[in-house]
């Protein structure tokens, strides 16, 4: 911030205030119990750092009525879910957003190959296993924890 006096003689600088840097988490799952035990789970584990906030939802569509473009750093998001699944939800959100971070989601197993040729425009940089533990999630490069 700058003041300047009344007849310009003086200019007063004072420094900016650094804003928190908080990392904004989606989680989309169309089970309930695990995007509250999740979210529960990583606000515990960040309790005193606060260094994230989570948002999620139970309905891929209702994501991408009120998805915020460079708003989350980064999206764990369910494979299967009805209605629409999460490679056909990433597929939207990186129409809006090509810089936000995705790490899917899954119980079962994923053939990558054929994800690349259905959604040619995804890249599975990060794939998380569930069920997962919570501290194992928090060690994940590029997933929890800062990317370098």
């Amino acid at each position: 911030m700058v003041i300047v006096s009344k007849d310009l003689t003086k200019i007063i600088t004072f420094p900016k205030e650094e804003e928190p840097s908080l990392k904004r988490i989606l989680i989309v799952d169309d089970d309930p119990d695990i995007t509250i035990t999740f979210k529960i789970a990583l606000e515990k584990e960040n309790d005193n750092k606060k260094e994230f906030e989570i948002h999620t939802f139970n309905d891929p569509l209702s994501v991408l009525s009120q998805f915020k473009p460079s708003f989350y750093d980064l999206l764990l998001i369910d494979i299967n879910m009805p209605d629409m699944n999460g490679f056909e939800l990433c597929t939207e959100i990186l129409k809006v957003d090509l810089n936000v971070k995705i790490c899917f989601m899954s119980a079962g197993e994923v053939n990558h190959e054929a994800v690349r040729e259905l959604y040619p425009t995804i890249s599975i940089g990060c794939f998380i296993k569930k069920p997962i533990a919570i501290d194992y999630l928090m060690k994940m490069p590029c997933c929890i924890t800062p990317c370098s």
